[in-house]
């Protein structure tokens, strides 16, 4: 507990049987529960992580892969069922510098925004840390995550979040894109659901993990995602200017993604 507030952190992990250990066990004692949701890995990750001495672990392992996004669907859900006020994303290659979940925490559980968000491309030594072909395409997609969205936004792909829980009630979960491109995304359904967004200097790190992001993703997908949150941004923009949509129309696709 933080601030009187109760905190959940959500790992996504798909094959991380050699990190999840490290991940689990560098995760804050101001946090509440961890919920690991193994997505259909093949090497171990649910067997190592159930194993990880700590009672906050809880191990959902789902039956055959359903990408990132889906298993931050899962992980979200559970989360509201808990009853947390706020949800943080760490990824399960110990890539998330723990010391830096506090200030991703502490204007989200102040109530300054809805959605902190880690920003790596404004660290003083990202340019020494990150690979440069990581750099140039983080760069790259988040200068259209930012046309696509209307959003400031620094460094779009960054996966190391904590959301609201009013935020999160608002959200169609059920609509959240599934695999890589669920940052972007998410960051159009945010927008369009009116929640404040900040972005947060976090540290780079980079060691053992391996990214499952390739030509394909970077090339096609993501800007696919992107397409779709521009014309869904549109679509909604003329909507609310004929008054055909309105704040009750939130909350219906909200409920609808806790069936």
């Amino acid at each position: 507990m933080l601030l009187g507030a109760q905190i959940a952190v959500v790992v996504p992990a798909y094959n991380e049987a050699l990190l999840i250990e490290r991940t689990l066990r560098s995760i804050p004692a101001f946090v509440d529960c961890v919920l690991v949701i193994d997505d259909g890995s093949g090497d171990g990750t649910a067997g190592v992580a159930g194993a990880v001495p700590d009672p906050r672990v809880r191990v959902v392992r789902h039956a055959r892969n359903r990408g990132v996004g889906g298993a931050l669907r899962t992980g979200y859900r559970l989360a509201l069922d808990l009853g947390v006020d706020a949800v943080a994303v760490m990824a399960g290659d110990a890539q998330m510098h723990p010391d830096d979940l506090l200030a991703l925490l502490l204007p989200v559980l102040s109530g300054e925004v809805d959605y902190a968000k880690g920003d790596r491309l404004s660290h003083p030594e990202v340019r020494a840390r990150m690979p440069w072909t990581r750099h140039v395409g983080n760069c790259t997609l988040s200068v259209l995550t930012r046309l696509a969205t209307g959003l400031p936004v620094r460094d779009s792909q960054c996966g190391y979040t904590v959301l609201s829980r009013r935020a999160l009630e608002r959200l169609p979960l059920h609509a959240l894109w599934r695999g890589y491109g669920y940052p972007n995304d998410l960051l159009g359904w945010l927008h369009s659901a009116g929640a404040t967004i900040r972005d947060v200097t976090v540290r780079p790190v980079y060691g053992q993990e391996l990214s499952g992001i390739g030509l394909r993703h970077a090339l096609i997908v993501i800007p696919f995602v992107l397409l779709r949150v521009l014309l869904r941004r549109a679509l909604f923009a003329l909507a609310q200017r004929s008054g055909s949509f309105a704040l009750t129309d939130w909350r219906k696709l909200a409920a609808s993604a806790r069936r």
